[in-house]
């Protein structure tokens, strides 16, 4: 019992001074946070609203389609891949078709057969042997089964899909083996010119006429567009009217999706800057932004107008040319920060 006693009495007394030495070393050294060194971060590309009555736009094609089909099947091959140029007509998909080439037989079988008997009904008919009411009911056989075989002909047209105009790929939705439903997007083309879509208040409308030319800028290219159509009511929800326009030339340089400023004669200058959604910061129904402030991190609220493409414009909150952080993630207001410059 003895034995026992004295190594439990050095076990206490060994616990004792390394719990001694622990807070000791723990005293010494200052206490370390993660959040104590600045954080890096890039700065987020505004647009400033410039001197003229400017309103928000977007690029995009004149013409634009989302190829699909009206059958179940297996994508036995698809012959392009994303940014491939297309000729109007082109196979660019082909689909399993087995169980429709068997419908497709099984009318014509029909057809043949219905057709077979119309015509003995006829000889019948001539020789008294059958009544006019019984070659009427073998005519209605054989255009039903001429219907049939047209739309099992139809059908099978689905099984490939073709450009309906010369395009460029933008999307492929499917690959080989996939399985496909009716109107499931298989493909989407752009092709045509590039055209500015935009929506407009009354006031910013006024003046504005189908075949009427304007100013515009994107990604840093100036160039000018053709109005060709202008809806004359406003939308049931935003009592705003939409515009499209052709842009003239060759577009060098632009691409579709761009964010776009569109001069029109009828709007006030605006003031109010475009910041990118990355930007943003979402509190509940509020909406944000942190700023680059004396080497931190400063988060203001903003009143935010309609969205264009991944442009949002600030109605109040931010100024032009204020320098806001852009992918701000989980930074915290106050928070050090350094702006990494570049790239």
């Amino acid at each position: 019992m003895k034995t026992y006693r004295n190594l439990s009495l050095r076990l206490v007394a060994a616990l004792a001074l390394s719990s001694s030495a622990m807070l000791a070393a723990a005293a010494e050294s200052p206490a370390r946070t993660p959040g104590d060194g600045p954080v890096q971060v890039r700065l987020a590309r505004t647009e400033d609203p410039g001197d003229g009555a400017w309103v928000a736009a977007r690029l995009a094609a004149a013409r634009s389609a989302t190829l699909s089909t009206r059958i179940s099947a297996t994508v036995l091959e698809v012959l392009v891949e994303e940014g491939a140029r297309v000729t109007q007509g082109q196979l660019l998909v082909r689909l399993s078709d087995a169980d429709v080439r068997g419908q497709l037989d099984a009318a014509e079988t029909a057809l043949q057969n219905a057709t077979a008997y119309e015509r003995r009904i006829t000889e019948l008919v001539a020789t008294r042997a059958a009544t006019p009411v019984e070659l009427e009911q073998a005519q209605a056989q054989r255009a039903q089964a001429a219907a049939v075989v047209a739309g099992a002909k139809a059908t099978l047209g689905y099984a490939q899909l073709r450009a309906p105009f010369a395009a460029t790929v933008q999307a492929r939705r499917v690959s080989a083996g996939d399985l496909v439903g009716p109107g499931q997007p298989i493909l989407e083309l752009e092709g045509g010119a590039l055209e500015l879509q935009a929506t407009l208040s009354d006031a910013e409308a006024r003046g504005l006429a189908i075949g009427q030319r304007a100013r515009f800028t994107a990604n840093g290219v100036t160039g000018e567009a053709e109005i060709t159509a202008l809806t004359p009511g406003g939308d049931a929800l935003t009592h705003r009217r939409s515009l499209r326009a052709r842009v003239l030339g060759m577009g060098d340089g632009l691409r579709s999706g761009t964010f776009a400023r569109l001069e029109v004669p009828g709007a006030a200058p605006s003031r109010a800057a475009w910041i990118p959604r990355s930007a943003l910061v979402e509190r509940g129904d509020l909406m944000g932004v942190f700023l680059a402030k004396d080497g931190k991190a400063v988060l203001r609220w903003l009143a935010l107008g309609e969205p264009v493409g991944d442009r949002v414009p600030v109605r109040a909150g931010l100024e032009p040319g204020e320098a806001v952080i852009d992918a701000p993630g989980a930074l915290r207001d106050g928070q050090r920060i350094e702006v990494v410059r570049g790239g």
